[in-house]
């Protein structure tokens, strides 16, 4: 399949989605949350894919949605123009826009991001709901909604679940003229780790593979455990994770783990 925003490979089990508008800075477009969307959906189909890897090309991750695509009325923000069908036709419509994010909620398999320049607006969702990010040294991040007459929403809820409030607040109520650094960013959390720009790439896929000598079923289990769990009180998220173990525990590759163990070799992992 090919995509006219965006470039998807697949390669060593780790599928890439590099977003591929850089002359604008990579903003979101209709068609780029379209194929966003499909090819998430692609990668967590694809039994030979383990994890997924997010960028952008060029000088931005994603500077947020485009301007030039933007409603004239907040109506307008889940229209049909979006999705190619009836308005409120689908629970797409009906939902928070998502722009950027992947289907991360109800998708199992571990999503890295490397921001590899500007990340704003929107393409802080990419920071929030993907579950490793990095940065490269050059990496700036704002969020411009209220400089521009926007209400900061869902990026801001978002925001505020990852950073200490008064600095969540800072952002928002600062818009474009408050620009956080990739250290600035490590240091509160918001990425684990800041590379040389020239190195974000191989650093990425140095993580992805790491996490792909696990296996890859207990993986899905224990990121859906954590994902979900938030958004739950301690003894229902409990419940919830142990239910997930519990099903990981009848696979193969859950017998195959203290096998190799036993017989001191490296496991040989199926996702099965």
């Amino acid at each position: 399949m090919s995509y006219e925003t965006i470039l998807y490979e697949v390669k060593d089990r780790v599928a890439t989605i590099t977003l591929n508008r850089p002359d604008k800075l990579n903003a979101i477009s209709y068609t780029m949350m379209r194929e966003i969307n499909e090819a998430s959906w692609k990668a967590e189909h694809d039994h030979d894919v383990w994890t997924i890897v997010i960028t952008g090309k060029g000088r931005a991750l994603c500077a947020g949605a485009d301007v030039g695509q933007m409603p004239t009325n907040n109506g307008g923000l889940n229209s049909d123009a979006i999705w190619g069908e009836t308005y409120l036709d689908s629970m797409k419509q009906w939902d928070a826009p998502q722009e950027a994010t992947p289907p991360y909620m109800h998708m199992t398999k571990p999503i890295l991001c490397a921001v590899n320049g500007i990340c704003a607006g929107a393409g802080l969702d990419l920071i929030t709901t993907t579950d490793i990010s990095i940065a490269s040294e050059d990496a700036t991040f704002f969020d411009p909604h209220v400089s521009i007459g926007i209400v900061s929403g869902r990026e801001m809820v978002r925001l505020a679940r990852v950073l200490p409030l008064n600095i969540a607040m800072r952002v928002a109520l600062m818009g474009k003229h408050e620009r956080m650094t990739a250290q600035r960013a490590y240091e509160l959390g918001l990425i684990s780790e800041v590379v040389p720009a020239d190195k974000l790439m191989g650093r990425m896929y140095e993580i992805a593979a790491i996490v792909n000598t696990n296996a890859p079923l207990a993986v899905r289990g224990t990121r859906m455990s954590i994902r979900k769990g938030l958004s739950l009180p301690t003894y229902e998220a409990e419940v919830l994770a142990e239910s997930y173990r519990l099903r990981v525990a009848m696979s193969d590759d859950a017998k195959e783990g203290p096998l190799s163990f036993l017989e001191g070799r490296d496991p040989k992992w199926q996702a099965k």
